[in-house]
């Protein structure tokens, strides 16, 4: 499964945390709608990274990638 990329009319994306968020913003609403309602927030997290796993700042920094995961979720309270 590939990722939404952050523009839909363009399929440029960057090695930055912006541009990962907003490429997350789109996967995680994407894929809320598929998931099962009793998954935890880490298990759909999972789920949004694994779809994403093409983004070049998940390569480069997967653990930052999580934490920025994390700050959006709770930033636009996506959980």
């Amino acid at each position: 499964m590939s990722f939404v990329a952050a523009n839909a009319d363009s399929d440029r994306v960057f090695n930055n945390a912006d541009s990962f968020a907003m490429v997350f913003d789109r996967t995680w609403k994407r894929l809320s709608g598929s998931s099962d309602a009793s998954s935890s927030t880490e298990e759909r997290i999972k789920a949004v990274l694994e779809a994403m796993a093409e983004h070049p700042f998940l390569i480069s920094s997967p653990e930052m990638a999580h934490q920025v995961a994390i700050f959006r979720i709770r930033l636009l309270d996506l959980s």
